[in-house]
Formats: structure tokens, C-alpha cells, sequence
């Protein structure tokens, strides 16, 4: 949200209006102001110290916002009453990017909106007296539910706003949120559930706040794997960044080629870790004309069997870059090795086959495949079903028929929506040719 668009304006005024006319609901209720106080500035109290302490992260994954607190005001309090826990919290919260207020308003509307739909699911399966008797197993059932409520709510109202103010596109914005958030909101739950349990208990609040203890641990080395993840992000960015700055036409194409070796790692079953490193070894692949000289990689003309010799360096070179990059894994080997052909007559090395790594295939195909359907100095891009036909025309030569299916099974079910591609061509480009198309595969 840094420049709010008006339809997200009057989304988060539609969401703020319904958050109000819950908390209105207090005037119905006898509220018991004692815990709500406690709970509120418990949760305000936390919330200032994770997002203090371990920075701002995305809400509904779960990072930076104390959902055992929220959880355990929706397993003791009535709905109104536990969706004011939420408030004071949300609306003092550090906040980096601005419109500062607007986006503490968001986040208090959210979350009050989270908290009154657990509640009330809870309540409606009797977990209140499941509670107070700490009847056990009984009490797991009703709290689960409340869990996915809460969930529910915070994934529905989170994918609204990327579709109105980071203009995700509809059909995509909800996509993956409800099962990324679930895990890690199902802990919290548990912990809220706990503290629940406890503060009933004949030795009350205190005891409750003792769960508090192995959630802040828990916290830290969550917190400490997002830092190291960032760094990875951060390095990844400099190097593509830099090779950007150098070869002003495949702007952006080191991105395209992660995205489309991410689409192809889901359609292989890949897990979340070893897709997440093909994705890196996508945008990387090209890291490694760092170390061929500007004037060929910005040469408008045809190559010479020399100029092409040192080009056809830049998968060493590259390989040489991310040696001692040690979180990159099986990204190095594709970076060595994305310009091998099946039937041995790639590059650096010659391999055939099975000898070329299962990342340099996938990277492979999604390199040609950008390079294709991108426009470039010397060739306009083709459409995305020419570029299948021609990626089918040479499977079992040059790349590998299995992720040439994955590609096409990814994009039949998702399409293709890549950013601009490189600076505009200058004057008149021919049709692409055959030529072009290696000579593009071969830069790129």
C-alpha cells in the first residue's frame, strides 16, 4: 500500500465500518472490563516488542503480531469484548511505510474482525465452558474451529487488499494465503488455548502469562530464520542488479527466468525448500556475465566465432561467483550448467542427458522460454504458444521433454504475466528467425 489507490481506500473503509459496528455490539453486552484491560495491554505490549524487536513482516504470517494473546481473548471473552483486545494494540503499533495512520486503521479493522469471528465460532460450540472445566479433549474441537475462523477472516480481508491496492490480480490474490497462514497460526492457537485454560485455573492470570515465556523463544529463532532469509534475498538482489546495470536488455529477465523455473519446480512436486533454491538458480543464471566485456553483451550485430567463445564463458564465471555462497546448493550446479543440450552439444562441457543436472533442465527451458517471448535489440518477442511449439520442436535434443510438460502444464493452468521486458528495440526489428532465437538462448 504506498500509494493508496481509491478502491482501496473505500475497501479499507468498508472493512473499518464493519469493524466498528462489531465493537458496537459492546453496549449489548456486560462486558468484563478487567480482562479486556489486561488482555489489551498484554497484546499492546507484545505487539510493540515483536514488531521492536524483530521489524515489520507480512500480518498473516504471523510474524510480528502476538496471536496468542487475540487467541486466548477469543477463548475467554464474548465476541465484542474480544475484539476490542485487538485495538489499542493495532492502532499504537510501529508502522514503517506511510500512510502511517491508514495502515494502523487497516491492521486494527482486521484484526478486530479476526478476533469477534473466533470468539463467536467458539462460543457457539460451547468451548466457553470447555474452558472454565479445562475438559480436555472436548475443549480442542471448538478452539480448532475458532483457529480456522480466525484464519479465514485475516486471509479473506489480506487477499482483498493486495486485489485492490497492489493490484494482484483477482484471480490470484487469494492464492496460497489460507494454507501459508494456517500452520503458524495454528501454534499460536494452541498457545492461546493454554493461556485460557490457565487464567481459569485457580491460579489465574499469572500462570497464563508463563506460556508467554517459550512463545518469545520460539519467536526469536523464528525471527532469526526470516533475517537469514532476507540476507539471502539481499545478496540475490545485488547480483542480479548488478548484471542488470551491465546488459541493459535482459532488464528483468533474470526475474522471468526464477518465475517460470518456480512454475515448473510446483508442476515437478517439488518441495517448498528445493523450489524456492530453482528459483534462485533461475534468477542467477546469468550472473556470470559479470566477467564478459560490455561491448559484446550490448552489441547490436552478429557475433564472431571469437566474441561467442567468450560469452559462452559466462556459466564458469558465474559458477566461479556463487562458489562460496553456501545457501545457493543445487543453484550452482544450473548456473554451471543451463546451456548444456541433451544431445551433448551444449556448453561448458558437453553433457548429455542424465549427466546435466535436474536444475540446469529446469533453468534450461525457462531461460529459452523468456528469451523467446521477450523482446530483445534484435528480435521482437513471440507469442507465448509459438515459443511452446518451438520449446516441443526441440525437446529431446536441446532441452528436457519432462520440463518442456511441466512449462506448458504451468502455464495452461496459471498463463504467463511477466513484467515489461527489456528497454524498447531501436528502429525496425525483422520477424524472429531461427538464428535470432539461438543467438537469443545463447546471450541470455
Amino acid at each position: 500500500m504506498g500509494t493508496i489507490p481509491p478502491r482501496a481506500r473505500v475497501y479499507v473503509a468498508c472493512v473499518v465500518l464493519a469493524a466498528v459496528a462489531v465493537l458496537a455490539r459492546l453496549t449489548d453486552i456486560r462486558a468484563p472490563w478487567g480482562a479486556i484491560v489486561l488482555l489489551a495491554a498484554l497484546y499492546a505490549g507484545c505487539e510493540h516488542l515483536t514488531r521492536w524487536r524483530f521489524g515489520h513482516q507480512h500480518a498473516v504470517q504471523g510474524m510480528g503480531t502476538f496471536f496468542p494473546v487475540l487467541l486466548a481473548g477469543a477463548f475467554l471473552l464474548p465476541p465484542p469484548a474480544a475484539a476490542l483486545v485487538a485495538l489499542p494494540g493495532a492502532l499504537f503499533s510501529r508502522v514503517e511505510q506511510r500512510p502511517r495512520w491508514l495502515r494502523r486503521v487497516w491492521r486494527a479493522a482486521q484484526l478486530v474482525l479476526g478476533a469477534w469471528a473466533a470468539s463467536r465460532v467458539h462460543w457457539a460450540l460451547g468451548g466457553r465452558d470447555a474452558v472454565v472445566q479445562a475438559d480436555f479433549p472436548y475443549a480442542l474441537g471448538p478452539a480448532a474451529a475458532a483457529i480456522l475462523a480466525f484464519c479465514a477472516v485475516l486471509t479473506v480481508l489480506e487477499g482483498g487488499i493486495l486485489a485492490t491496492a497492489e493490484r494482484v490480480p483477482v484471480r490470484t490474490a487469494w492464492r496460497g494465503l489460507f494454507p501459508r497462514s494456517l500452520a503458524p497460526l495454528a501454534v499460536h492457537g494452541l498457545a492461546g488455548l493454554m493461556m485460557a485454560v490457565l487464567w481459569r485455573s485457580p491460579y489465574g492470570p499469572v500462570a497464563a502469562l508463563l506460556v508467554l515465556l517459550p512463545m518469545y523463544v520460539s519467536w526469536w529463532v523464528f525471527a532469526q530464520y526470516h533475517r537469514e532469509r532476507a540476507a539471502h534475498q539481499a545478496t540475490i538482489r545485488a547480483l542480479v542488479q548488478a548484471v542488470d546495470i551491465k546488459d541493459g536488455y535482459t532488464r528483468g529477465h533474470s526475474e522471468r527466468v526464477g518465475q517460470a523455473s518456480m512454475m515448473i519446480a510446483r508442476e515437478l512436486g517439488m518441495d517448498d525448500e528445493r523450489a524456492e533454491v530453482l528459483r534462485f538458480a533461475g534468477i542467477l543464471h546469468d550472473v556470470g556475465k559479470l566477467g564478459v566485456p560490455t561491448r559484446l553483451l550490448r552489441k547490436d550485430g552478429p557475433l564472431t566465432p571469437e566474441e561467442r567463445r567468450v560469452i559462452e564463458l559466462h556459466p564458469e564465471y558465474g559458477h566461479e561467483m556463487v562458489r562460496g555462497i553456501g545457501f545457493l546448493g543445487e543453484a550452482r550446479s544450473a548456473i554451471l550448467h543451463h546451456h548444456e543440450r541433451l544431445d551433448g552439444s551444449g556448453y561448458p562441457y558437453g553433457l548429455m542427458g542424465g549427466q546435466i543436472p535436474e536444475f540446469a533442465r529446469v533453468v534450461a527451458v525457462a531461460d529459452a522460454f523468456d528469451a523467446m517471448t521477450s523482446t530483445r535489440s534484435y528480435s521482437r518477442a513471440r507469442p507465448v504458444a509459438a515459443a511452446l511449439t518451438e520449446l516441443d520442436r526441440c525437446a529431446g535434443t536441446q532441452f528436457d521433454p519432462q520440463m518442456v510438460r511441466a512449462l506448458v502444464r504451468a502455464l495452461a493452468r496459471y498463463g504467463w504475466h511477466p513484467a515489461v521486458t527489456a528497454d524498447e528495440p531501436r528502429g525496425n526489428v525483422p520477424p524472429p528467425s531461427p538464428a535470432d532465437s539461438l543467438r537469443a538462448e545463447t546471450t541470455s
